[in-house]
């Protein structure tokens, strides 16, 4: 399921707050959330959550600011 979310705001969950998995969870992905909820002690949802932050800066957005996730 793909739903249009702000692109800044995930930007900002996602390089912030990714190890907790916020990001997947503004988007509607709550699957994802929780796999990186049970996750984030490794560190790797942290990680993860800042390469999908940097790789959506590159996102074309629509006019009204908003991706596809």
């Amino acid at each position: 399921m793909y739903m249009k979310v702000n692109k800044i705001i995930y930007i900002v969950l996602a390089i912030f707050f990714g190890g907790l998995g916020l990001h997947k969870f503004y988007a509607k992905n709550n699957g994802r959330g929780v796999l990186y909820l049970l996750f984030f002690w490794t560190g790797i949802p942290e990680i993860l959550g800042i390469i999908e932050g940097i790789l959506t800066i590159f996102k074309p957005s629509d006019e009204e600011g908003n991706i596809i996730k």
